[in-house]
């Protein structure tokens, strides 16, 4: 079928040469993350894939977003017009919407092979069989996926944590607070806060016979930075103890603070730092965000689907990614199972079509070229400070405007005296998927509606969210038994139309 590999590579590709300039990071100063998804379109009568007879996929990206910022709650806008959550995964899922609704319009109008083939229902669809799609990230998702274990058998990762770093090993204690907003500064073996929490660099791991991204290292371009399976339950269980009984002598952090109404992390030293498995929101400088972190939002997409309540109107049944790659980084495969999957395992009696996803997760061996770690190993030390880029692009597979360059959730540019225009929109706002939808609902006829449309007058965003009751049903479902705690935008901040 496909190779880990084979993605990665692909979307770096797409990166180098469908991106423009515009919004890719300063070189030798800045950084960014990466996130895609990827159509897997499997030719008919090919049998099952086989070691020995692999099946000959057609991959192509439809949709990519980079970015590692989001807006403190008090940025945030009534009438949707701003991008609350600028990171990686969330513009790659928002600029998918975007291909989804384009791809919804070619089969509403008979015009172009689309994506979609009539549904059994009135006016729904349904994703064509031999379609499926691949999400790829340059880096683990923020939140309960990065939560790494590192090992006593690893070529000494960290020296003894002391008394006085205990006292001051969280973000908010170490002053800096730029870093705090950053995605995964908390997460990067080679930032700033984790130099301070671990008071060396990052070493070579002798299960893996290979090294971390290290500017003395043979391969800076592409280290080799996987930690081995750990079962973090165990590890629960025996602190300090892996599974194999080598010593788990620290975590890798993650910068995502546990949300209000969940347990707090402990904030020991080392390995019982973190309290794995909790919901988390992304942290902001100085100003507390509203976004979850991006493990809590893949493992939500996991169960209701990547199109959203205003896409499922139209669709019979849900857009569930089927599988998830990630590319070279710090890296364990039972976290990521854990946080993407392992959560909502349990959860029951959602609506007929919906359902906790068997998502396959792997990890490729290239690294971003972009990444912090990449462009760590190649610059000299006398540049300064390397930081986060501050813009976000997304691109989505659309005939018309596929680019869209975002900075502080507006098109690069925007003046304060300018917001609130057309022109200081990004594409991929709440308000301008409303108005794809918009577009789409008054393309067909009304009597060929799909009935959860016919059956009331609606007039505002969240009246149209709320009308697609079968996702409703299925996301509150998720909340009572999985996500209680999550936090959701007051009704307000949804009433444009």
């Amino acid at each position: 079928m496909w190779t880990s590999d084979e993605i990665a590579q692909l979307c770096y590709e797409h990166y180098r040469i469908r991106l423009p300039k515009q919004g890719k990071p300063e070189p030798n100063r800045e950084w960014t993350l990466l996130a895609a998804v990827v159509k897997i379109q499997s030719p008919p009568d090919q049998g099952c894939d086989t070691p020995d007879k692999p099946v000959q996929v057609t991959k192509e990206v439809v949709s990519m977003g980079t970015g590692t910022k989001c807006i403190g709650q008090s940025k945030m806008r009534k009438s949707g017009d701003v991008l609350n959550d600028s990171h990686a995964e969330v513009i790659a899922r928002r600029s998918f919407q975007r291909y989804l609704f384009h791809q919804l319009q070619l089969a509403a109008n008979l015009k172009e092979d689309s994506i979609f083939v009539p549904g059994t229902q009135r006016g729904q669809w349904k994703l064509r069989p031999d379609l499926s799609f691949v999400f790829f990230s340059s880096h683990t998702p923020c939140g309960d996926a990065s939560i790494i274990p590192m090992l006593g058998f690893e070529e000494q990762p960290c020296c003894p944590v002391s008394r006085d770093w205990a006292k001051t090993s969280s973000v908010e204690a170490s002053g800096n607070l730029e870093a705090s907003e950053n995605k995964r500064t908390c997460e990067d073996p080679d930032s700033p806060i984790t130099k301070k929490m671990r008071l060396g660099t990052p070493a070579r791991l002798v299960a893996n016979d290979a090294a971390h991204c290290d500017k003395q290292g043979s391969d800076p371009v592409a280290p080799d930075v996987s930690i081995p399976n750990i079962p973090l339950e165990e590890l629960a269980s025996v602190p300090g103890i892996a599974s194999c009984g080598v010593k788990v002598v620290d975590v890798y952090r993650t910068g995502a603070k546990c949300v209000p109404g969940e347990a707090g992390d402990p904030r020991k030293p080392g390995a019982e730092y973190h309290q794995v498995g909790l919901l988390r929101v992304k942290p902001g400088r100085g100003d507390r965000t509203c976004s979850m972190s991006c493990s809590d939002k893949v493992a939500r997409w996991n169960v209701l689907g990547c199109q959203g309540s205003l896409l499922m109107h139209f669709l019979e049944e849900p857009i569930y990614l089927s599988a998830v790659v990630i590319g070279k980084c710090p890296y364990s495969q039972e976290a990521m199972h854990r946080a993407l999957i392992g959560r909502c395992q349990n959860v029951s009696a959602l609506p007929k079509g919906f359902g906790v996803q068997e998502l396959k997760i792997q990890q490729s061996h290239l690294l971003f070229e972009k990444s912090r770690c990449a462009v760590q190993a190649k610059r000299p030390d006398s540049l300064g400070r390397l930081v986060p880029c501050g813009a976000a692009i997304s691109w989505s597979a659309v005939p018309e405007e596929p680019l869209d360059v975002t900075a502080n959730g507006f098109p690069q540019g925007t003046t304060k005296k300018g917001i609130g225009n057309l022109q200081a929109r990004s594409r991929i706002s709440k308000v301008a998927l409303f108005r794809s939808f918009q577009k789409l609902l008054s393309s067909i006829a009304e009597d060929k509606w799909p009935y959860s449309l016919r059956v009331q007058k609606l007039h505002t965003y969240l009246e149209y969210k709320k009308a697609a009751s079968t996702y409703q049903e299925a996301w509150s479902t998720l909340r009572k038994q999985a996500f209680g705690s999550w936090i959701r935008n007051p009704p307000d901040y949804h009433q444009f139309e």
